[in-house]
Parts: structure tokens; C-alpha cells; sequence
């Protein structure tokens, strides 16, 4: 827009200097004089410049004008008090130093420099005003100006504050790009954000790793105290998820309570499973929410790229199937991708259309392991543990079908069918033993359970206090009114009442002032570790048992199975010990047989220092030595090594490749050989997989196993399966 260079206190104009200028106000004077007649010039002009007064002290737009060297030769008021300035102290200001350096961004801020020096004209330029303390955008207009000799002569030009539209186009743009409760990155942008990292990553040959998050118990926090306590919960999860990965870009909200982490670069998956942990420990500490606290969990899938998938489809997949397996293994948990997960998925299917019809055909009995008195090695009672016989596959462990039963909404009648057949089998032993019984948290919310438990005990005869409910400390999820009501309705019964898994995470030391507890037993997470040199868990349990006498409370000590963690146990007074060392889970019919007599002492045995967990398995893997790859059968599987059959005297201190198949390379060193049986050490010790398993912390790229195959071939390895073909090479 075309205006005056200069406008004085009162109003009135100085003298116009050029033609567009005469042109605009007598364009205006022109307007004024149709409406009041013919008014002289002077007035004319008069006029006009109040009007172009009161339009820049309205605030909806602004002038400017420059010299030949673009240096300010008239600037509004309003935007120079905005700078802390007078307009006339402004004056000879370069004009773009009014606005903000580009940030490399923004390619139209970029442009305004370019545009002076071309002496073009332009309209509505966007740019940042360099206005300190705030930030502000406006909308810069300008018109180069020539004089009589057609010389360049500067720029008149005109100014409007976007600040309140820019915004509102950001905050609609940060809608569509991330989550409005959390702040996180939403669907569709880390959707995006993963399609751009693997395309370059795939053209560099680098590695990117995803996590997937699926909150564990979060739907009873909304059941119980409210969508809103939901609400503020995910967000206190988002904070947490961004403490520890760091780059907010990089994590997501999903949608409900499902989270996805982008992390590039990543393909140890040592670093990844402690990351995973540290993700699961963090999200499982207690919550404030609303004046309640609130415990949840975590569980997580992980897979890898190019490993697992080159595709961001093909990734996110693999990730969702690995967390269906971590939460169909107990929850809390994570897992890796692997190829075999597509099979256990449709064996989990199969297994939940089996499991609803189990109970009504007779397939589920109770096992009893004993819980002996750590000083007298006496049986004071037992734990009733579920073993399902599926008539195709056997037993099935109880950290397979009741994950499923929990999702299947099947626990609460197997539940009831346990407390119910553990009190009639109770009820017809010699001995007085007690009979322990898991209670989920899905049965202690419900409020039909005290006259289940009342039931059971009427209908069998059991006297109540030789059944004792164990409750994990989940239940405290709401710290509601309905959890206490709930204690004093089973403490009315006579039962009696122990607190599982204490350590695991959730403990707090509030809920035990007033939940009347006769027990608390002591994760075997912290058995486990209590004899490792270097270990705190001896102090931890020291403190628990101290805790727990001061409540006058018996301890129990579960999974103990090694001599020198018993005699730990013992030096520690814990009162009660459960685990391998006495006895594994006995059926109903060799419990009665023990009991016989009317008590029952178990001497302890076991190996006499705790080992490195070894999984026994059968599986088939191949040795590779010297060019030769060797069909094995590994018998059993540590972190630290294996133990092999397929290979006939092979020499102590032999290096081989153990390939686990999936890219899975280990060097092992043969330690120990016996005829067609070998024990070998690896070089980089496995990592678990989340599940109970182990696996190899790095892969062999598809990227290298590519090249080398292109390299190779017209080569061809001599392959060897047997025992004579080992000694022959």
C-alpha cells in the first residue's frame, strides 16, 4: 500500500513527494468529496492522513517505507513500541533487522532479502518479528519506488499482525501431528516419522529397532476411579516414556494405552532387553493420581530392522505380534520378534477355544508344592497350583493358559473351580496341613468372592483358618474403599491372608498398616540373586523379615533351590521356605501319602551353589569349523554356553560357530568332551529374550549375509551330519 513518508503530531502531512503517493490520497479525497460535495485539496489530504492514522492505531495493520539502501525512512508507531523504540528512533534501521534471522526452515523468511536485492515486489510475506520476549509473526506487503529519472528509490510497503492466525494453523497442524492429551507424537506422524527412517536407513544398510507398549491393568483404573484419573495416569506414562528414551520426537501415543518408540540405530539387543526392563520397572512404579494410587504395569514387543522386517508394515507387525507374546507369557514382560511367534499365535488361538471347554471335560487338577518351615524342615503346608492335561498336548504350564483365561474372561470360573476343589481335597487329608490359593485380582474385585470362599468352606467342612488366600499386591490398584471392605469381608471368614510376589515393584509399606495380612512372601526375583557376590538382595530380605516380625507376620521365601541360597534363607530368618530344594508340586495322591503319618518332614537337597539358569531343551542347531558345518542337537542352554551331541571326540579347546539359525552366530570353544557329547563355552555370553529365554545379542546383518552370498556363489561347503564325517575332516 502506498502512504506518506512522514506523518507529524497533529495530523497534518508534509509535502507528497511523488505521484503514487498524490494518487492514493486523491483516491481518498475523491471518496470523501462524494460524500460531503467538493472540498479543497488541502482538506483532502487532511483527511486522508487521519485516516491512515486511525487505521494504524487500530492495530490491524501498519506502514513502512525505506530508502534506496533499505534502511527505514518512516515506521508506525505501534510496531516500534513494540520493540521498545520510537518510530523516529528506528529511522535508519535496516529494515531487516525488524525480523528474526532464518532459522533454515522456513524457506519464505529466507526469501525476504532476496526479494529487496531483486526489487520485486511481494505480498503477505510471513515472517517472525524480532520482538523480544514473545513471539510474534506478521504479514510484510511492499512496492519498490522509482523517482522522476526512473531510479530506484526504496520501498513503501504495509504490515499485518498473523501472530493469532499463525497459531491457530500451528496448533491445527500439531493436532494432526501428535497427541493432544500426552503431547506425544501421534499415529500418524510416527507412522511417517518410521516410513522416512527406514527408506534412508535401507540405502545406508543401518539398523532401526521399534518398541511397542501396551499398558497392563490400565482398563481398571478407568472401571474404577474414572476416565479422567485415566487421562492424567497416560499422561504421568508419557512422562515417564520420555525421561527415559530422551527424544520426544521419537515416541508416540497410539491411541488408548498403546505406545510405539522409534529407536534408530539399535540392534544389541542386550541394550534393548535392559531398556525394555527399565521401561517395565518405571511404568510399573506406583502412580498419584487424583489423591489415589494407582498401580499398572507394562508389557513390550521389540523388533528389529532390517532382521525383522524392511518395511515399516512388516516392522510394526512383528513388534505387535512380540508383545502379544510377551502379554500372553504373564505380562510385565517383554519379547523379541521371531519367526516361530506366527505359530505360538495360532497356537494361543487354539489353545483358547481348548481351554473354555477344559474344565467341563476334566482336564484340570490341582498339584500341591510344599511349604516347609525353614528351621524344622517340617511341612506346614502347601501352595494348590493348577496343571492343565491337554489330551493332545499334554501338560500345559499355568504361565501359558492363565494369561489366556485372563483375556479370555475365563479366570474367575477356574478360579472359583480352584479355591473349590483345593478345599475338598484339603478337606480329606490325615494331616492338618494348610492350603494356599492364588487369588487374581480379577477375582478380588469382584464382590461376589467372600460368599464364594464362605460356600466353598461350608460345602466341605474345611475349618477356615487352614486356607489362606494370596493376593498380590496389584489389588491396591485404587487404594479404594471397596479394597478395605473387601480385607475385612474374607478376614470375617477365619481365612487366613498372604501378600505374593512382595519386591516386585509395586511394594509400598502404606497399604500394609492397615490390609491384615498373616504372611508376606518374598518374590524369588530376590532369592535368586542373594548369594551372587556383590549382591543387596540379602539386605532387602533382611528387611523384609525385620518388617515383617515387627507386623507379626510370617515370611515364606519362594523358589529356593540351590543349598547355599537355603542356608542364606535360614542365617536371614525367614520362618517358611517353598522351592525345588524340599520339593516340586506333588499331585492330591502322593500328598496323601506323605501325610500318612501325620506329619511330614522333607530333608533338603539340590546342587549346593546356584548355577546359571540352564534351559533344557532338544533342539537342532549347526557347529561350523573350519568351513564345515556340522548338524547338532543342543541338550541345554545357558547364557554362558551349551551342551552339545553330534560329534565324535572332538579336542578340548576346538573354536566352533554355533548357529542358532535367524542370522543367530555365536563362537564357542569346546571345554569339556565326552565320545559323542561336548560342553562349550561362548565368547560373548547370550542375553535373555524377555521370556524365560536366551538369545544372541547381535545378528548377522541381511545386508552382510547379501553380500557374502554374492561373493560365494559359485562356493560350496561341504556339509557333515555325522560322527564319522566329523572325524574323517
Amino acid at each position: 500500500m502506498d502512504m506518506p513518508s512522514r506523518i507529524d503530531a497533529d495530523g497534518q502531512g508534509e509535502a507528497v513527494h511523488d505521484e503514487t503517493q498524490r494518487g492514493l490520497l486523491g483516491r481518498i479525497g475523491s471518496r470523501i468529496g462524494k460524500v460531503r460535495g467538493p472540498v479543497p485539496a488541502a482538506l483532502q489530504t487532511r483527511e486522508a492522513l487521519l485516516l491512515l492514522r486511525n487505521y494504524e492505531e487500530s492495530g490491524r495493520g501498519w506502514f513502512w517505507s525505506t530508502d534506496a539502501d533499505g534502511r527505514l525512512t518512516y515506521i508506525s508507531e505501534a510496531v516500534a513500541a513494540l520493540m521498545g523504540r520510537s518510530g523516529g528512533e528506528l529511522l535508519g534501521t535496516v529494515f531487516t533487522d525488524l525480523f528474526q534471522p532464518a532459522d533454515g526452515q522456513d524457506e519464505r523468511q529466507r526469501s525476504l532479502p532476496f526479494l529487496l536485492m531483486r526489487q520485486s515486489k511481494f505480498d503477505e510475506l510471513p515472517l517472525r518479528a524480532a520482538v523480544e520476549g514473545e513471539t510474534r509473526w506478521w504479514a510484510i506487503s511492499g512496492r519498490p519506488q522509482v523517482d522522476t529519472g526512473g531510479r530506484f528509490a526504496g520501498y513503501r510497503g504495509s504490515g499485518a499482525d498473523i501472530t493469532a492466525q499463525r497459531q491457530s494453523a500451528e496448533d491445527a497442524s500439531r493436532l494432526a501431528l501428535y497427541d493432544s492429551l500426552t503431547g506425544l507424537a501421534n499415529r500418524f506422524h510416527i507412522s511417517k516419522k518410521l516410513d522416512t527412517t527406514l527408506a534412508a536407513f535401507t540405502q545406508q544398510q543401518r539398523s532401526c529397532a521399534i518398541m511397542l507398549l501396551d499398558l497392563d491393568r490400565f482398563k481398571q483404573v478407568n472401571d474404577t476411579l474414572g476416565h479422567p484419573a485415566g487421562d492424567a495416569l497416560l499422561k504421568q506414562v508419557a512422562e515417564r516414556l520420555l525421561k527415559i528414551v530422551g527424544d520426544k520426537e521419537m515416541v508416540s501415543r497410539l491411541g488408548g494405552d498403546e505406545f510405539q518408540i522409534i529407536l534408530p540405530d539399535q540392534e544389541d539387543r542386550g541394550k534393548l532387553g535392559d531398556l525394555a526392563r527399565d521401561i517395565i520397572a518405571s511404568l510399573s512404579q506406583p502412580y498419584s493420581v487424583e489423591g489415589s494410587r494407582c498401580i499398572i504395569g507394562a508389557s513390550v514387543g521389540v523388533a528389529i530392522a532390517p532382521f525383522d522386517g524392511m518395511t515399516s508394515d512388516d516392522l510394526v507387525r512383528n513388534a505387535d505380534l512380540a508383545l502379544y507374546a510377551a502379554k500372553g507369557s504373564g505380562r510385565g514382560r517383554f519379547r523379541f520378534y521371531s519367526s516361530d511367534l506366527h505359530q505360538a499365535a495360532e497356537d494361543r488361538r487354539v489353545l483358547e477355544e481348548d481351554l473354555r471347554d477344559a474344565l467341563a471335560r476334566g482336564q484340570m487338577e490341582l498339584n500341591y508344592q510344599p511349604i516347609v518351615n525353614a528351621k524344622t524342615n517340617m511341612v506346614t503346608g502347601v501352595e494348590a497350583l493348577i496343571r492343565w492335561n491337554h489330551p493332545e498336548r499334554g501338560a500345559i504350564s499355568p504361565s501359558i493358559f492363565v494369561p489366556i483365561a485372563e483375556e479370555a474372561n475365563l479366570i474367575w470360573p477356574i478360579g472359583e473351580w480352584v479355591l473349590r476343589r483345593a478345599c475338598e481335597e484339603a478337606a480329606r487329608w490325615p494331616s492338618k496341613l494348610r492350603v494356599a490359593v492364588n487369588v487374581s485380582p480379577i477375582q478380588f474385585a469382584n464382590e461376589e468372592l467372600p460368599k464364594i470362599v464362605a460356600n466353598a468352606l461350608a460345602t466341605t467342612g474345611l475349618a477356615p483358618d487352614r486356607l489362606e488366600l494370596e493376593i498380590t499386591e496389584s489389588v491396591f490398584l485404587g487404594d479404594s474403599n471397596e479394597t478395605a471392605r473387601m480385607f475385612k469381608a474374607l478376614k470375617g471368614l477365619g481365612v487366613r491372608l498372604a501378600l505374593d510376589d512382595f519386591g516386585t515393584g509395586y511394594s509400598s509399606l502404606g497399604y500394609l498398616q492397615s490390609a491384615p495380612f498373616d504372611k508376606i512372601k518374598i518374590d524369588q526375583s530376590f532369592v535368586r540373586g542373594a548369594t551372587v557376590q556383590g549382591s543387596r538382595n540379602g539386605a532387602i530380605i533382611a528387611a523384609i523379615v525385620a518388617l515383617a516380625e515387627a507386623l507379626e507376620m510370617e515370611t515364606t521365601a519362594e523358589g529356593i533351590e540351590s543349598l547355599d541360597q537355603l542356608d542364606l534363607i535360614r542365617k536371614l530368618n525367614v520362618s517358611h521356605v517353598q522351592g525345588f530344594v524340599y520339593s516340586q508340586p506333588v499331585p492330591q495322591a502322593e500328598l496323601v501319602e506323605r501325610a500318612e503319618a501325620g506329619s511330614w518332614s522333607i530333608k533338603p537337597a539340590g546342587p549346593a551353589k546356584q548355577r546359571t539358569d540352564r534351559v533344557s531343551l532338544f533342539r537342532k542347531v549347526a557347529a561350523i569349523h573350519d568351513n564345515h558345518r556340522y548338524g547338532v542337537v543342543m541338550r541345554n542352554l545357558s547364557a554362558s554356553g551349551a551342551f552339545i551331541e553330534g560329534l565324535l571326540d572332538v579336542p578340548v579347546g576346538t573354536r566352533f560357530v554355533i548357529d542358532f539359525g535367524e542370522g543367530q552366530l555365536v563362537t564357542a570353544i569346546v571345554r569339556r568332551s565326552m565320545n559323542h557329547q561336548q560342553g562349550v563355552e561362548f565368547e560373548i555370553p547370550l542375553v535373555s529374550d524377555g521370556n524365560g529365554g536366551l538369545c544372541t545379542r547381535h545378528r548377522v546383518s541381511p545386508y552382510l549375509i547379501a553380500a557374502a552370498a554374492q561373493q560365494t556363489s559359485a562356493m560350496t561347503l561341504p556339509t557333515f551330519t555325522t560322527t564319522s564325517d566329523w572325524k574323517a575332516a
